[in-house]
């Protein structure tokens, strides 16, 4: 199941992450980022709210969930700004290293061991990921003089630190309860925003815009999260990334086919790795 999980987040998240930027760029990051955490906070109300009286008891469990939702919103914030101020092909291949900052963690914390072979399988699939995420190499020379790389780093060992905390999170508490708690908290902080902005009427005036966009990305989105979640229930933290982060190698194959943009021969062969590699990860990981 562990494995399944996996991968439906994969493909939710390759998925997600390209209505995610078509999004963005017809509404602005705020608006997108309050309306995917928005469907998520209302849709998965009515499935958790038994389990609110535990949760206030339950101290621990209630420090995780705030830490999941105060990391995973200074990861958006650090990755949002990295992308205005940097070049793309600078900033998206630092970000592949989210799988190395999740799996180091939990090595460190809480002891998870994979064999020889494991860990080899998810270097190459971090290398594979790397390349699929690298335009170009020329700008990766002047890498420092680049702006954006601090930011990219910062936001990238935030996210690594998000995808730990969700791990533990649905671990203590349960999957659809974290996603519940990390989307109200973004909600709420995505509208006070959008409300000092005074932004608020252009929420009902992109709603109507275009629902089945907002509704589509909301709910594949979320599913990603959610499915990633339940596949650490399983399997190893470090692993249930390694392959659901496999997705960017699909972002890019929906980018060739929808977009109309260029694969160069290193990224084809980083595809190949990515895929090859996940697959791999699936056959050789026991749940």
């Amino acid at each position: 199941m562990g494995i399944l999980f996996a991968f439906i987040a994969l493909i939710c998240w390759g998925v997600g992450d390209f209505l995610i930027q078509k999004t963005s760029r017809e509404f602005g990051k705020w608006i997108a980022l309050f309306f995917i955490t928005f469907i998520a906070a209302a849709v998965l109300t009515p499935l958790i709210y038994k389990d609110l009286f535990g949760l206030f008891t339950d101290y621990p469990a209630l420090l995780i969930l705030m830490l999941a939702s105060i990391v995973i919103l200074i990861a958006a914030l650090f990755e949002f700004q990295a992308f205005i101020d940097g070049k793309i092909s600078v900033v998206e291949p630092i970000m592949a290293f989210e799988v190395a900052v999740t799996a180091a963690l939990s090595f460190i914390i809480i002891g998870e061991r994979l064999t020889g072979l494991q860990i080899l399988f998810i270097v190459l699939l971090i290398i594979g990921i790397f390349l699929v995420s690298t335009k170009s190499f020329h700008h990766l020379k002047k890498i420092k003089a680049e702006k954006g790389v601090w930011l990219a780093l910062f936001g990238t060992i935030c996210m690594g630190i998000t995808n730990f905390l969700f791990g533990i999170g649905a671990r203590e508490t349960n999957p659809l309860l974290i996603n519940w708690f990390t989307s109200l908290f973004l909600a709420i902080v995505s509208f006070i925003y959008l409300i000092t902005k005074s932004k608020v009427r252009q929420i009902f005036k992109d709603w109507r815009k275009d629902k089945s966009l907002i509704i589509g990305v909301g709910l594949i989105d979320n599913a990603a999260w959610i499915a990633y979640s339940y596949s650490t229930l399983y399997i190893p933290i470090s692993i249930a990334i390694a392959i659901s982060e496999s997705y960017v190698a699909l972002a890019a194959i929906l980018g060739l086919i929808f977009n109309g943009e260029k694969l160069r021969k290193h990224q084809f062969f980083g595809f190949a790795i990515a895929v090859i590699c996940a697959i791999v990860l699936a056959i050789i990981t026991p749940e």
